[in-house]
């Protein structure tokens, strides 16, 4: 501003000595001059809001880089900050268990992933000290732990929960559905700990429950065909309630299952002969009444 004034000034003298022989000089001379001032003065407020921009966000970078949250690196890094995680974690397990949703089973084991994913990271990393090393390996295997319990609880209620939900469906394909979502749930797990027993037992229940419902369907079409004097169609749907029970199962019950229906093929078959038989004999009267009217 000093050189604005300057230079105002400066213009001012000169414009006033040449224009000395116009009629009132000073007053383009003075004009000219405040011109120059006004720029100056406007040049001056836009530094002036550029400055003070910069300087808040400068301010506001230092404020978010002392306020910001650590990163997972940072954490396992720190001891102090990894044996503050590790008790985090060991407590939102415990109020999974507590709450026993399989949802929050499913989130403590995904956050355990990240755990083991970022100890993994720092322990490759050449700076870390030997004492965080050792920290980082009891982390990791009680951090396993915590990963297999909830997943093998997380499959286990889910698959219950919806084999559960299978069996309130009406329609089978409903049934189907439903109950292949619970074996996904299942085989997640078993691709991941494939030697647990409690997972195989529960996937051979889902399995056993998905047979049971298409035998039970064929089974109830059968028996209604048969009540409608359709043997036939009765027939045929034993069959397919043969077909799925010899694809699904192999065990005693299952023979057993099979004798029954078998049973009741024969007795189907039976009863479509004496049906024949009947409407043969009537067949032959008729005819025979209609041949000969006066000896009948």
């Amino acid at each position: 501003m000093v050189v604005a004034a300057a230079a105002a000034a400066a213009l001012f003298f000169i414009l006033w000595w040449m224009l000395q022989a116009e009629e009132s000089p000073w007053l383009p001379a003075g004009l000219a001059a405040s011109v120059v001032m006004l720029v100056a003065a406007f040049a001056r407020l836009l530094v002036a809001r550029r400055v003070s921009y910069q300087q808040r966000n400068a301010a506001r970078d230092v404020r978010e880089r002392s306020g910001r949250r650590p990163t997972l690196d940072d954490v396992m890094h720190s001891t102090s900050r990894h044996a503050a995680a590790l008790r985090a974690l060991h407590k939102q397990s415990a109020a999974a268990d507590e709450q026993d949703s399989a949802q929050r089973h499913r989130e403590v084991y995904e956050l355990c992933g990240e755990y083991l994913n970022g100890a993994e990271r720092a322990l490759q990393s050449p700076g870390l000290q030997a004492d965080g090393r050792v920290a980082l390996r009891g982390g990791q295997e009680r951090v396993r732990e915590l990963q297999k319990h909830h997943l093998l609880v997380w499959a286990r209620t889910s698959a219950m929960t919806l084999t559960h939900e299978a069996q309130q469906r009406v329609r089978l394909h409903e049934k189907l559905e439903t109950a292949n979502r619970a074996l996904d749930c299942i085989d997640e797990a078993l691709k991941i700990y494939p030697e647990d027993a409690e997972l195989t037992s529960s996937a051979q229940a889902v399995h056993e429950f998905i047979a049971s419902s298409r035998l039970a369907h064929w089974v109830e079409l059968a028996e209604r065909a048969a009540f409608k004097g359709y043997y036939q169609r009765a027939i045929d749907c034993y069959r397919d309630a043969l077909y799925y029970l010899q694809r699904d199962t192999g065990d005693p019950a299952g023979n057993e299952a099979a004798e029954r229906i078998l049973g009741e093929i024969d007795i189907l078959r039976a009863r479509m002969n004496a049906e024949a038989t009947t409407s043969g004999s009537k067949s032959d009267f008729q005819v025979r009444r209609r041949s000969n009217p006066d000896h009948l």
